[in-house]
């Protein structure tokens, strides 16, 4: 088990707006990054300083605790765009496989660890809090990546795996071969397999600090590691400590992010979809009235959420015989069952368990 609560950085603002056709207003993301601070994360990405002045914008117009994290290439104007922005965090990114490494910058590994050495001094001589994010750097050389690591200071050190290509089991490997302090590192995946969630945890299983995460798994492409499937599977597991936040406020301020940016998400979606934590098949009310767990993976108000039963056209007599008993009558005959049954079959859609009530107490 990790060491210590894992270090959550939000990344909903900056990697929403990397969708195709995708932008926030400043009012959104202030919005937005104040839910954040209500839930408790521990630091916010809120943009690109270099590309535009709403980074400071959002900046102005936020009093948080978390911390403003803004992104900047390891380039001079990057840094200072940064600073001027009023970000209290400097993540400084480049690609570090062999292939975004020689693609997209044309250097060597030697010519790129000076690189990234000067302009992390750079970074750190402003006086903010400074990252390093490895583009790319689950296709990386285990060996350079650890070298190149070991001879810079930054508070973290982010591995992404830019293009979703990762399994647990490649992680699992490539943080084992990995020569570096685990608590300074930091993990940033994307969903493109489906296994963001499976791959942070198995990061933080191998004491991992911070892991990259967005409400809903908003980003680009396939999106990201989900907060809400991270803090609920972190919290329900054995495995891997939690995050340091109050999990009741988990699902409520995920909402008002999405409320926020204007973001919605399928009624099947983990965690936060409206279908997920509701039931009307019979043979699972039944149980569900007497126990919750019976049907459920974890009990939803632990995280803000709620539950919902439906009876209707799929109840039969022992989600019958349990709706009679919650209505105050402790052993119904079979005669009352077999009518409330028919009763519940006759409607023209379910009703949730409250209305279900009143319909069995006026039989």
């Amino acid at each position: 088990m990790a060491a210590a609560e894992p270090v959550l950085l939000d990344v909903t603002c900056r990697e929403g707006e990397q969708r195709p056709g995708a932008s926030y207003t400043t009012g959104q993301k202030a919005a937005a990054v104040r839910a954040l601070d209500d839930l408790g994360v521990d630091y916010v990405q809120v943009g690109f300083p270099i590309a535009g002045a709403q980074t400071g914008e959002v900046c102005d117009a936020v009093d948080v605790e978390t911390k403003l994290t803004g992104i900047a290439r390891a380039v001079p104007k990057d840094i200072e765009a940064a600073v001027d922005a009023g970000v209290d965090v400097i993540d400084v990114f480049a690609p570090t496989s062999e292939r975004q490494r020689t693609e997209l910058l044309g250097k060597s590994e030697d010519e790129l660890r000076s690189l990234v050495g000067e302009t992390i001094d750079a970074a750190t001589e402003t006086g903010l809090e400074v990252h390093f994010t490895a583009m790319d750097g689950f296709r990386t050389d285990p060996a350079f990546l650890s070298g190149l690591f070991n001879s810079i200071d930054a508070t973290y050190l982010t591995i992404a795996d830019t293009v979703g290509s990762k399994t647990p089991f490649e992680v699992s490997s490539f943080l084992h071969d990995l020569d570096a302090d685990p608590t300074r590192l930091g993990v940033h995946f994307h969903d493109d397999l489906g296994v963001a969630t499976a791959n942070a945890l198995t990061a933080v299983a191998h004491d991992v600090q911070k892991v990259d995460v967005s409400v809903a798994g908003i980003g680009e492409r396939a999106g990201n590691v989900p907060v809400e499937e991270f803090v609920v599977a972190a919290e329900t597991s054995r495995a891997v400590n939690r995050p340091a936040l109050d999990p009741s406020t988990l699902i409520p301020r995920a909402n008002d992010v999405l409320t926020a940016l204007d973001e919605s998400v399928p009624a099947e979606k983990s965690v936060l979809g409206a279908d997920v934590f509701s039931h009307e098949s019979g043979l699972h009310t039944a149980a569900m009235l007497d126990d919750p767990a019976t049907f459920e993976p974890f009990d939803p108000v632990v995280f803000g959420g709620s539950r919902t039963l439906y009876f209707g056209p799929q109840s039969g007599t022992g989600a019958a015989r349990r709706l009679l008993e919650r209505a105050g009558d402790d052993d119904p005959d079979e005669s009352r069952v077999a009518a409330l049954v028919e009763t519940l079959r006759s409607l023209d859609e379910p009703v949730p368990t409250d209305e279900a009530l009143d319909i069995a107490r006026r039989l």
